[in-house]
């Protein structure tokens, strides 16, 4: 499926891939109920529609969110676009699916960046800025039988998701793996990865996750 990426908005890669694969594998009831979380171009959200399901994509950028609108319109697919932060635009909602590919990477600066297009991965030192918002939010956003999907890079620690996501109430587990080059983001800071012990001195690969979590 053909996107565009609009300037200053994540370009969807491995990460985003593996999650499309993933959805495309989740048997949906009919007319079922879709967030995209950190939708980006869109790419994620128009493969769930393309399911036949109602899909909510939320995106803080504003640009993201511009993003998405253009490729649905392209694709001739209806999604809804909101734009704020995170789970915030759909409070008192429930769905049957949510996926998120949030920012997971861990970066020398200690908050999430404001603006530019490092927020789309930069989250905090260890990664997990984002990803503890959502393992605390999205139980609540999920009906009886609801899944949630996310991915994440090992070097943020899928154990401490599980661990979360497990006391939130929900059958957690680890879906999918798959090894990927460094890119350029991790190539860049790779001495300061290593600093940190989160790579080693050899290391030129980062081993993606799928976590899959199910309320009960």
């Amino acid at each position: 499926m053909t996107t565009v990426t609009l300037p200053g908005v994540y370009t969807p890669q491995d990460d985003t891939d593996l999650l499309i694969r993933c959805l495309r594998d989740e048997i949906l009831p009919p007319h079922a109920e879709v967030l995209d979380v950190g939708t980006g171009t869109g790419a994620v959200a128009l493969a769930a529609a393309r399911l036949g399901a109602r899909v909510t994509a939320i995106d803080i950028s504003w640009r993201a969110a511009l993003n998405a609108k253009v490729n649905a319109l392209l694709a001739r697919v209806a999604i809804r676009v909101r734009r704020g932060d995170l789970l915030a635009p759909v409070s008192g909602r429930s769905f049957d699916l949510i996926l998120s590919n949030p920012p997971y990477v861990p970066a020398p600066t200690a908050a999430c960046p404001r603006r530019g297009v490092a927020r789309a991965w930069d989250a905090g030192h260890d990664g997990r800025l984002v990803l503890d918002r959502i393992c605390e939010d999205a139980p609540g956003l999920l009906k009886p039988g609801g899944v949630l999907l996310v991915v994440q890079s090992a070097l943020s620690d899928p154990e401490e998701t599980l661990r979360r996501l497990r006391a939130a109430g929900l059958d957690a587990g680890i879906e999918e793996h798959r090894s990927v080059a460094f890119g350029p983001v991790l190539r860049s800071r790779s001495g300061w990865l290593r600093d940190r012990g989160l790579i080693e001195d050899d290391a030129e690969k980062e081993e993606l996750v799928i976590i899959r979590a199910v309320r009960l």
